[in-house]
């Protein structure tokens, strides 16, 4: 079987990408809440590489992956970056609106193809004003979103590169349905914010280990628990917030 091409939106199984519930956040939301919300939804896909905003610019949408997921990542002056967290089916991209900043100095770059549902800034702080359970929620999913950005910047100064690649994978497999991740060397080096070569020796060493399978960008995850077993502690850290918070 032919491999999707990784511009093209991956399908969800066993949910429908283009229903607001396969978003988590919206799926917890009261009937009466959701049933307010479906007018300002607008299903979009969203392409690999896609910036859904750039540093320093005010947002006018905020979006809420189904199946894409989004790389929020801090670039410096000389262009380098890293990433500093993720944000899947799990939650929403936009958090600096209903925080009251506007705007953020990282990039939301997507990192896989997928579906999201997008909703403009101005409805999107209508209901954080005015409806408490939105707002409890959202709060919420910015402290668990607070505690993987947290988690990462310890990540990438006291883990090894294998380490942090096995806790990217995992995060990321947490957000999508199915054990295939599109990833160019190039987007996991950015997001780590390490050469290429490094990403390369990096992947090699889990391919020998027999966890993963890699291949023109196509990462299958062929033990889960093994990732599980050698990543370190960030990843344990970041799921059960995530799990406690929401």
């Amino acid at each position: 079987m032919d491999s999707p091409h990784p511009d093209q939106p991956r399908k969800l199984l066993g949910a429908n990408a283009r229903e607001p519930r396969a978003n988590h956040l919206l799926a917890v939301l009261p009937d009466a809440e959701l049933q307010r919300w479906l007018p300002h939804l607008e299903c979009v896909e969203l392409s690999l590489g896609q910036a859904l905003y750039e540093s320093g610019a005010t947002l006018s949408h905020a979006y809420f992956p189904t199946t894409a997921i989004v790389s929020l990542l801090y670039v410096t002056e000389d262009g380098s970056s890293a990433e500093i967290a993720v944000v899947g089916n799990d939650g929403i991209v936009g958090i600096p609106l209903f925080m009251g900043g506007g705007s953020t100095p990282s990039r939301g770059v997507v990192q896989c193809a997928g579906y999201g549902f997008r909703v403009r800034a101005q409805a999107l702080m209508h209901e954080f004003n005015t409806s408490g359970p939105v707002r409890l929620l959202l709060l919420r999913y910015t402290q668990a979103l607070i505690t993987q950005m947290t988690q990462t910047a310890v990540c990438n100064r006291h883990h090894s590169l294998d380490q942090q690649l096995c806790r990217l994978l995992l995060l990321s497999l947490d957000r999508l349905q199915g054990s295939e991740l599109i990833m160019t060397q190039e987007l996991i080096a950015n997001m780590l914010g390490v050469r290429r070569e490094g990403v390369t020796e990096a992947a090699v060493k889990l391919q020998k280990a027999g966890l993963i399978r890699y291949a023109r960008g196509h990462i299958t995850v062929l033990n889960r628990q093994g990732l599980e077993q050698r990543s370190c502690e960030c990843y344990a850290v970041v799921k059960r917030e995530y799990d406690r918070l929401l």
